[in-house]
This record gives structure tokens, sequence and C-alpha cells, in this order.
């Protein structure tokens, strides 16, 4: 009788199940690696803000202190007690490079609490005034033409002059005036979805107003959200840059690029040119990097161009 090798039974390794998740992290590396700009605007936008978290061990010197005798030396020199103003000093003697660190904490600090406030209060609005329609949505709407009817700077302006130059007065202000934006783009997403099978369904299962709302509309239009707000904040950090160039945004004691701008008035025609020129490259690289940032947002999250990949 011939022997019969057993058969051996191979034990092959479960297939990998990638998540959604996963899926789209690669993807969105992806499409990072392959968009030499986003690249460069990420970037720059750790540098600033790696600058604004470790600022205060970054900065050479006290960016308060004052040095008379040091005033307006130029890049370079050498300070009296030691150290080198790297980018120069200013009208009193303090150190740019040091208030430019100090200052990127609070262009950020602005430009994302703005967003947050503004956005927060016009996605909630945006939605109740999308779902219920009725008067709710024409007082709500109406509230925001009114609102749009005026500039927005000489708003900020008014509330400032009340409520009085301050980091949360200023984050108060700007994000109020953000506020619109978001309500406008969320209420026409809402109209189109909650007459949607799937947000018929969840009221067909018993969902309430705030399920439906949160759970059901909300998650299908942070897409847009997302764009618009990468846009935003680089509107928000050049106005609170204007409004302290204004002399109505944080107390003076508080170095911003804004502030920086406004001191560097006086000598611009003396040729103290990098009083003006180190800040004002801050704030155009901060807001060409979000700028950046929100244009690549804006072509991943396109479903056309998720269909094609």
């Amino acid at each position: 009788m011939a022997n019969v090798e057993p058969t051996v039974r191979m034990k092959m390794a479960p297939a990998r199940r990638v998540s959604h998740r996963q899926r789209e992290m690669r993807r969105a590396f992806a499409s990072l690696v392959a968009s030499r700009w986003a690249l460069v605007g990420m970037l720059i936008l750790f540098v600033v803000t790696f600058v604004a978290i470790f600022g205060s061990w970054l900065a050479p010197f006290d960016p308060n202190r004052q040095n008379i005798i040091m005033r307006l030396m130029e890049p370079g020199a050498e300070a009296a007690r030691g150290g080198t103003y790297w980018l120069g000093s200013d009208h009193l003697g303090r150190d740019v490079l040091s208030r430019l660190l100090y200052g990127a904490r609070v262009s950020l600090l602005v430009g994302v609490a703005a967003i947050v406030v503004g956005g927060t209060l016009g996605t909630m609005l945006g939605l109740v005034s999308g779902y219920f329609g009725g008067w709710v949505d024409d007082v709500i709407m109406r509230l925001g033409d009114i609102q749009l009817a005026f500039p927005f700077i000489l708003l900020a302006i008014m509330f400032l002059v009340v409520l009085g130059p301050g980091l949360g007065n200023i984050i108060l202000v700007l994000g109020i005036g953000q506020w619109i934006t978001y309500a406008r783009i969320v209420r026409a997403q809402t109209l189109s979805l909650k007459e949607k099978e799937f947000v018929e369904a969840a009221r067909a299962m018993g969902d309430g107003t705030l399920s439906i709302l949160f759970r059901t509309i909300l998650p299908n239009i942070i897409a847009p959200l997302t764009v618009i707000a990468s846009f935003n904040v680089a509107s928000v950090i050049l106005s609170e840059a204007a409004l302290s160039f204004l002399g109505l945004g944080v107390p003076p004691d508080v170095p911003t690029w804004g502030s920086m701008l406004s001191e560097s008035r006086d000598h611009l025609l003396s040729n103290k040119w990098w009083l003006a020129v180190f800040p004002g490259m801050a704030i155009v690289f901060t807001v060409l990097a979000f700028n950046i940032i929100g244009d690549w947002l804006r072509d991943f999250l396109d479903p056309r161009l998720k269909e094609n990949s």
C-alpha cells in the first residue's frame, strides 16, 4: 500500500484591513507630497507654530526691556550688556527679534481663537436657520445682512472703542465678525441635506432634532467649513495686525506684529528699514502659508477629485 503523505495546510495570514481613516490619511499624505506649494505652506506654518510655542525660550532678550543707549541699532549690532541684536533694535532699544518671536504667539492665538468663536456661532445659527426655515431663517439672515452692510473694520473699531483694547476683546470682536460667513455656508448645505434620504431615515427612526442636526447633518458639511476656516485664519491675522496698527489691539506691553508695524511709521523715512520689514515679512509669510494650505484643502476635499483618485 502506497504511503500517502499528509496534506500540509498552510496557514494564511489574514489580510490586514485598512480602515477608512487610514486610507484617507494615506491619500492626504500622498496629495500633500505631490503638491510642493502645500509642503512649503506646511513648513512655514510649522515654523511659526514652533516659534509661537517656544518663543520665550528662543528669544535672546526680554521683548519689553528698554535700552535707550542702544536704540535704533542695525541688524547684527552688539548689545552693550552682551548679546547681539540679530534683527536690530527699535526706537526704545528693544530687541526686534525677541518681539517678533513673542508676536507670533499673539497672532496665532488671535487667529485660531477668533475662528473658533466665529465658526462655532455661525455653524449653530446656520444649522438652525437652514433646518427650521420660516421666521427663524428670516431673522438670522437679516441680522447677517445688517452686519454686512457696514464695513467690518469700522464695526471692529466701534466695539473696541467701547470695550477697550485687550486680547479677549479683540478675539471676541474678530470672532463675531466672522460668524455670517459660516452661517450662510451651513444654511445652504443644511437646506440641501435636510431633504435627503438619510435625514428622512433618521427622522423615521425617531431621532430628535439635536441628533439630526449634530450627528446626521453636521458631519456632512465639515469639509467646506474646514476650507473656509483655513482661509479665514489668514484674514483674521491681517485684521488683528490692522487694529494693532491703529492702536486698538492688545495692550502696548504685549508685542504683536501689527503694533511693531505701527511703531515703525515714524522711522520709515530715516532709513530704519528693519523696523517694518521683519514684522511685515512675518505677516506676509504666515498669511501666505494659510492661504496655500486652504487652497490645498479645497482641492483635497473636493468630492469630484476623490472619485478620480
